[in-house]
């Protein structure tokens, strides 16, 4: 019977030392993330860049003329450019968003945006043509 209880003992012991090891363990590694794949060295920004264009190119479906500043603003998110400004006691406002690419530099610039074109807060014209002409 002795030797029953040390064997209960001991088994509990160990349980415990590992416990006491596994616990310590599982905290400290709760924090770490693992890449797989992760350092490339060179992102692929055109990745992101193609993505973010196609669904700009989606959104830009849904317009319609003369919807409200805030309803193009909700289908469309935060614009990469934005311009303001009085024309013939107007106000104007100009939003780019990124639809295609010109250079593979990372960078967004006017050139790869389509204008959203407001004239007091309502939607009236997108695109080069419409906005070459204000």
């Amino acid at each position: 019977m002795k030797t029953l209880n040390k064997m209960k003992y001991s088994r509990a012991k160990n349980t415990l030392l590992a416990l006491v090891i596994a616990l310590p363990l599982t905290t400290a590694l709760s924090g770490c993330v693992i890449a797989v794949g992760g350092d490339k060295g060179d992102y692929d920004y055109a990745y992101d860049f193609e993505d973010k264009e196609q669904e700009n190119r989606h959104k830009l479906t849904q317009l319609q003329p003369n919807m409200s500043f805030i309803e193009v603003k909700t289908i469309m998110g935060i614009p990469d450019f934005n311009e303001v400004y009085e024309k013939n006691g107007e106000t104007i406002q100009v939003l780019f968003y990124r639809t295609h690419r010109t250079k593979k530099d990372g960078l967004t610039t006017k050139g790869e945006c389509t204008p959203l074109i407001f004239k007091e807060n309502k939607l009236v014209s997108w695109g080069e043509a419409a906005y070459s002409q204000i």
